[in-house]
């Protein structure tokens, strides 16, 4: 009897190791081979409905027991909706702990200081696998979509590289980037000189857009945000051509013409005082700090020197001299 006994626990224990064995060998096989496969995970859905999703995605293994695993191994209730990508070599191991870590497939788009709001469009529009919600919207439609009715959407969004999701929004992209360049105009604004002529940060947005465009030279923000300062202060004209260029549109060609220079727009600083409008492109953060805080100086002029940099005056016969020997040679 006791022989009888010893046998059949030997035997228990022989199946129990073969199947903890085989269990074993079941968690560390690769139920992905050949190539990469896709699974999207929405919320609400059950650890049943994530292991036949994941079975109906090409993936080699039982639903019945990928279900099971995920109730033994306590994370059932823990896997994230999201999109993912399954790497061939995948095993159920490797699979659960992505999904309980919410390792989703990410893709990235950036956007450039001193874009405008078409190269913002065109960027989200050839962004890979982001759903172009926002393709067919008007640019009314686009910015109430992104909770800023009424506003104007050029040089709303801060300038950077956003990650997502694979087969996430456009409309999520611009709202972190909306998002982003309120923080950072707020700051601006915060740590502005107590003498500034700007009266709203809507003014410092526009300005530093000017300046943005104006910049050759990294370290010369402050002093460019310096001249028109000290232009706006003191009434004159600010004769920028950036924001000529921008009131031409598509049109513009590459070369500004004298007759551009004369027609007047609402963003021609030749034909009309103050600030544009509207910003005219994307300032980063360096120029909204300058835009902020410019220069102490009491440049009024600035002219190319033709290496990248700019020479600054504050008078008009100096900055005629300079002209005269850093664009026309003499």
């Amino acid at each position: 009897m006791r022989k009888w006994c010893l046998a059949l626990v030997l035997t228990g224990l022989l199946t129990l190791g073969a199947l903890a064995a085989a269990g074993a060998m079941w968690l560390h096989a690769p139920i992905v081979s050949g190539k990469q496969l896709d699974l999207s995970i929405e919320p609400g859905v059950t650890a049943r409905g994530v292991a036949r999703l994941v079975a109906a995605s090409g993936a080699d293994v039982s639903p019945d027991l990928l279900y099971w695993w995920f109730r033994w191994s306590g994370h059932s209730r823990s896997i994230r909706a999201g999109s993912y990508e399954l790497d061939p070599g995948t095993t159920p191991n490797s699979l659960t702990n992505k999904l309980v870590r919410g390792e989703e497939a990410l893709r990235f788009v950036t956007f450039i200081e001193g874009w405008n709001f078409r190269q913002v469009r065109a960027a989200l529009a050839s962004a890979d696998q982001l759903k172009p919600e926002t393709k067919d919207l008007t640019p009314e439609a686009l910015m109430a979509a992104i909770g800023k009715p009424g506003q104007h959407p050029e040089g709303q969004f801060f300038p950077d590289t956003y990650t997502y999701a694979k087969g996430s929004a456009d409309v999520a992209v611009l709202k972190r980037a909306a998002k982003a360049m309120d923080k950072h105009l707020d700051a601006a604004w915060a740590g502005r000189k107590p003498d500034t002529p700007l009266k709203t940060p809507a003014e410092l947005l526009v300005l530093a857009s000017i300046v943005e465009k104006e910049t050759g030279q990294p370290s010369e923000r402050s002093l460019i945000a310096s001249v028109f300062t000290n232009r706006l202060r003191t009434g004159m004209l600010l004769q920028t051509d950036p924001t000529v260029i921008y009131g031409v549109g598509e049109a513009f060609d590459g070369n500004l013409r004298k007759k551009d220079l004369l027609t007047d727009t609402p963003y021609n600083t030749y034909t009309r005082a103050g600030l544009p409008p509207t910003p005219i492109a994307m300032p980063s953060k360096a120029a909204l700090m300058a835009a902020a805080l410019p220069a102490d100086t009491p440049a009024l002029y600035f002219v190319a020197r033709g290496d990248g940099t700019s020479q600054f005056s504050a008078t008009l016969p100096e900055h005629n001299r300079a002209v005269a020997k850093y664009q026309l040679g003499r």
